[in-house]
C-alpha cells in the first residue's frame, strides 16, 4: 500500500525523483514542508516550560514524568517553576519504557478525571510518547491502537510543551508516537502533524543526571535518525542539512558524554545533535533500522536505542548495496578517507564507523545477545515490513530480503 507522509510527496516515487544532493533546484518545481515546534535552548531554559505551559492557556497542567527524573529533582524544580506561575500540576509518573498501551489509557484517566488542560512532559522518549498518547485520547477517545498510522486522529489534540531529559529520541520535536501493542508484542507508530508539540524546551542540564546506558542508547538513537532521515526517500535539502549535521556531532562527541557526564559544551552539543536529528527525521520520516527496532523493542522491551546501535550497520550495507552514492556525503561528514574512493567503500567504512561507535559505547554485537531467537525472525520480518518507516527505506525489500536482514544482525 502507498503511503503518502504528511507533508512529502507520495514516498512510492523512485529515489531518482527525489530532491537533488548538491543544493541546486530540480528541474521540474519542488514544495517541501518542515514542521518544527517553537524551541527554546539552553542551560537553565526549564523554567521556560513553566511560562509556556501558562501562556497556551494551562489552569491545570498535567505533567508527565517517570521515577527517575522525580530523584534527579527535575521534577520539583519545574513545579515550582509552575507555582510561580500560579498553577499546581497534576504528576503523573505512572508509564514504563517503550510506554504500553493500558499505562497511556490510566495517564488519560487521570487527565480526564482532574480536568487537564496542558500537556507538559519531563523525561525521555518513553516519557514524551505517552503524553502524546494521552493528548491524542484526550481529543480523540477510543483505545490509543486505534490510532495506528498516518493523520488518524482528526481531532485537535491539548497543547504540548515537551522537556528532554535525553540526547536522542527527538520526540520532542516529531510527529511521530510510539506505543507498545501488548496483546500482540510489538510496537505501533502513530504519525500526524499535530503530533509535533507547541514547544520543546531544551536545558542540557537535565542530561548530565542520565545513566551511561541511557545516554548511549538514545545518542545512537540520533546517530540513527540522522543517517535514516538522509538516505530517506521523503529527504529534501532541509532534512539533510541537519540530518547531516547531527551524524557529525553525535560521532564526535557520544564518548565524551560518557566519560565525563558533567562536562557542559559536550552536553550542548548532544543535546543540539538530538534536536538537528529530530528536525531531519520528523520531515523526511525514517528506514528499515527503525522499522525492525521497532519489532525487536515490541517483542523483549528493550531499549530503542541499543537495538538501533545493532541494526544500523547492517541496514547500511543493506541500502548501500543498491545505491551508494549517498553515503559518500555521510563518509565525509564523518572524516573517513574511503569518501574519495568508489562509493561501495565508503557505504562499508559508514557501517564499519557506525559498528566500532557502538562497540564503544558499550552496545552488544548482535540481537542473540539481546534476546532474540532464529525461530523469532519471520515474525519480526513480516512486522517490519507493516511499520510506517519501511515506506521511506530507500531499497524496497522482500520478506525473504528482510528475514535475511534480520538474521545477518544475530
Amino acid at each position: 500500500m502507498a503511503v503518502v507522509m504528511p507533508g512529502h510527496q507520495n514516498t512510492t516515487h523512485p529515489r531518482a525523483s527525489a530532491p537533488p544532493r548538491d543544493g541546486h533546484p530540480a528541474s521540474g518545481p519542488a514544495l517541501v514542508k518542515f514542521h518544527a515546534p517553537e524551541i527554546v535552548f539552553g542551560e537553565g531554559s526549564l523554567v521556560e516550560a513553566a511560562h509556556a505551559a501558562v501562556r497556551l492557556g494551562g489552569v491545570r497542567p498535567m505533567l508527565v514524568t517517570d521515577p527517575g527524573l522525580i530523584e534527579a529533582g527535575w521534577v520539583d524544580e519545574l513545579l515550582g517553576h509552575l507555582r510561580d506561575q500560579g498553577v499546581e500540576a497534576t504528576v503523573w509518573a505512572g508509564l514504563t519504557p517503550n510506554p504500553k498501551d493500558h499505562e497511556v489509557a490510566a495517564g488519560h484517566e487521570l487527565y480526564r478525571l482532574r480536568g487537564c488542560d496542558v500537556l507538559v512532559a519531563l523525561g525521555g522518549g518513553s516519557v514524551i510518547d505517552a503524553a502524546k498518547g494521552v493528548a491524542i485520547l484526550a481529543a480523540n477517545g477510543g483505545n490509543i491502537l486505534d490510532y495506528e498510522g498516518v493523520d488518524r486522529a482528526p481531532l485537535p489534540i491539548p497543547p504540548m510543551v515537551m522537556v528532554p531529559s535525553t540526547s536522542g529520541t527527538g520526540a520532542d520535536v516529531s510527529q511521530f508516537c510510539v506505543v507498545t501493542d501488548t496483546a500482540r508484542g510489538s510496537k505501533i507508530t502513530i504519525i500526524g502533524r499535530s503530533l509535533v508539540p507547541d514547544l520543546t524546551v531544551i536545558d542540557p542540564r537535565l542530561l548530565t543526571t542520565m545513566p551511561a546506558d541511557l545516554n548511549a542508547a538514545t545518542g545512537l538513537d540520533a546517530l540513527t535518525h540522522g543517517i535514516e532521515a538522509f538516505v530517506s526517500r521523503a529527504h529534501n535539502p532541509l532534512t539533510d542539512h541537519h540530518a547531516l549535521r547531527a551524524v557529525g556531532m553525535v560521532t564526535g562527541t557520544l564518548v565524551r558524554t560518557i566519560d565525563d557526564p558533567t562536562y557542559m559544551p559536550a552536553r550542548a552539543t548532544m543535546a543540539q545533535a538530538s534536536l538537528e536529528a529530530g528536525l531531519a527525521f520528523t520531515n523526511a520520516i525514517l528506514g528499515a533500522a527503525h522499522a525492525m527496532s521497532h519489532q525487536v523493542g515490541g517483542l523483549l522491551d528493550l531499549p530503542h536505542g541499543v537495538i538501533n546501535g545493532v541494526l544500523l550497520p547492517h541496514v547500511i550495507r543493506f541500502n548501500g548495496a543498491d545505491d551508494p552514492e549517498p553515503f559518500v556525503q555521510v563518509a565525509a561528514t564523518l572524516g573517513l578517507e574511503e569518501a574519495r574512493g568508489p562509493a561501495p567503500e565508503a557505504v562499508e567504512a559508514v557501517a564499519a564507523r557506525i559498528d566500532a561507535l557502538a562497540r564503544q559505547v558499550g552496545v552488544p554485537r548482535g540481537l542473540r545477545q539481546l534476546g532474540v531467537r532464529e525461530e523469532d525472525l519471520p515474525r519480526l520480518a513480516e512486522g517490519a515490513l507493516r511499520d510506517a518507516c519501511m515506506s521511506t527505506n530507500p531499497r524496497t525489500a522482500t520478506r525473504a530480503q528482510m528475514i535475511e536482514l534480520f538474521r545477518t544482525a544475530l
